[in-house]
């Protein structure tokens, strides 16, 4: 159910507020308790709709509209049973009556049974007139089962009745974009536009189809038009300053990003965005500048930081790079793209114990990237702990089973600790998996090359 809450509906809330404030008991009619009820529903004040249905009802007990939306209130509270009780009481009076499907079928989402569901809502599709509202609900099911085809096909039959209804057309494209049909969903766009050649959100949407399948001119030209049908659309002028800086005009996409900031609150991702462009442009303080705006704006942002760090592991100092990744990470200490950046900035400036902290951790964060069971093996090696070095490099081996680096590591540090068994085993694997990285041995372990077994093997 949906009532637009016109002039007479906002006096009715107010009437009734003023009601509850004084004690005393006024009289509204049932569409009035429809209306007050719904505003509180639409407005998630809960507790007021409870007032409202409960006085609704006092005054109006055969009203089944009113005791609807209190059965929606019950199923808002998870009181199924209830529920389902009244929806049934009221199948008995009113078995045409779409909404009682409709609740119904509310329920048996709730409980994870979106099969009943979209059979109950395909039900009250039959014999409701607002039949855009209902496919919009039964798209809502498939995408919760993952059917994204049947949930973008009733999408689209809710758009068809509803042009206006935006979700839905958001929802489409979701559809479109999870099975990667980029192109089905720029057909699909170009025959909206027939026929709405003003809408903001279908130029804006079709055009980062284009920015995906990297068409940037059209991408462009998808954008200018979001922003004829809407000069205030945030939106497109942001995706407008992205395509150009993909083509390289790094001045004209500043432009757009600075209107954004113009046109509403600014955003930690625009202030990225300027910075970005500024240090293309060598225009470095600026960059800078940007780069601590975005922290500021949003601290949890990691591009942000990450952008910081980098900018100044770029111009090799590592000092500075250091001293922004440790406020990072004390911001999120969950992050393994911070701990990544502070271990190889630690191993720069040599600081081996601190570097080799940082890719223990990145590990237990899930960064498991070949490269860091390496530099941590290394660094591991380096300080003398050759028995972390091979729990790293085993744990290493069960993700990268045919990884010759690791195995040629893995051997090194065997022979180092006398087990010449398991050392001659992984040296073994090592030259099937790729002989030429016997420079590793040489490198890190040269003292092991005088021994018989290594020699022998090599040969």
């Amino acid at each position: 159910m949906h009532f637009e809450l016109n002039s007479d509906g906002f006096m009715s809330v107010k009437k009734f507020e003023l009601m509850l404030k004084s004690n005393e008991v006024g009289f509204f009619d049932s569409e009035e308790f429809e209306q007050i009820v719904e505003h509180y529903l639409e407005t998630g004040k809960m507790i007021m709709a409870r007032k409202a249905v409960q006085l609704g009802l006092s005054q109006h007990p055969s009203s089944v509209e009113i005791r609807l939306l209190q059965a929606e209130i019950l199923v808002f509270d998870n009181e199924f049973e209830q529920a389902h009780e009244l929806l049934n009481t009221l199948y008995e009076l009113q078995p045409h009556n779409s909404e009682i499907y409709i609740q119904k079928a509310n329920i048996f989402s709730k409980c994870d049974d979106h099969e009943k569901a979209i059979e109950l809502l395909n039900q009250a599709l039959k014999l409701t007139e607002d039949q855009a509202d209902v496919y919009n609900l039964i798209g809502m099911e498939y995408l919760f089962i993952e059917d994204y085809n049947f949930a973008k096909d009733n999408f689209i039959k809710c758009l068809e009745l509803d042009e206006t209804d935006y979700s839905a057309l958001y929802n489409i494209i979701y559809c479109f974009d999870f099975l990667k049909q980029n192109k089905e969903a720029i057909t699909f766009l170009n025959k909206f536009l027939n026929s709405n050649p003003y809408s903001e959100v279908a130029w804006h949407q079709i055009g980062k189809q284009y920015f995906d399948l990297k068409m940037y001119d059209k991408a462009l030209a998808a954008f200018d038009f979001a922003i004829i049908s809407d000069e205030l659309f945030v939106g497109a002028y942001l995706e407008k300053g992205k395509v150009l800086e993909k083509l390289g005009k790094y001045n004209e996409a500043i432009e757009n990003y600075q209107i954004t900031l113009e046109l509403d609150d600014p955003t930690s991702f625009a202030y990225l965005r300027l910075g970005k462009c500024y240090q293309k442009l060598g225009a470095f303080d600026l960059a800078v500048k940007f780069y601590k705006k975005t922290v500021k704006e949003d601290p949890l942002l990691d591009k942000g930081w990450i952008a910081l760090v980098d900018f100044y592991t770029k111009q090799l100092n590592y000092q500075k790079a250091l001293s922004y990744i440790e406020k990072a990470t004390e911001i999120d200490s969950e992050n393994a793209l911070y701990w990544i950046r502070y271990a190889k900035l630690n191993k720069k400036l040599n600081f081996f114990e601190e570097a080799e902290y940082g890719y223990r951790k990145a590990i237990d964060l899930g960064n498991y990237e070949l490269e860091t069971w390496l530099q941590r093996s290394d660094i591991l090696l380096y300080l003398g702990e050759i028995d972390g070095q091979i729990s790293n490099l085993e744990h290493g081996l069960e993700f990268y089973p045919d990884d010759a680096e690791l195995e040629y590591r893995l051997a090194g540090a065997y022979f180092k600790q006398h087990n010449i068994t398991k050392g001659r085993f992984h040296l073994q694997n090592a030259f099937k998996n790729d002989p030429e990285f016997l420079i590793i041995i040489e490198e890190l372990y040269p003292e092991i090359l005088q021994l018989e077994e290594v020699k022998h093997i090599i040969t």
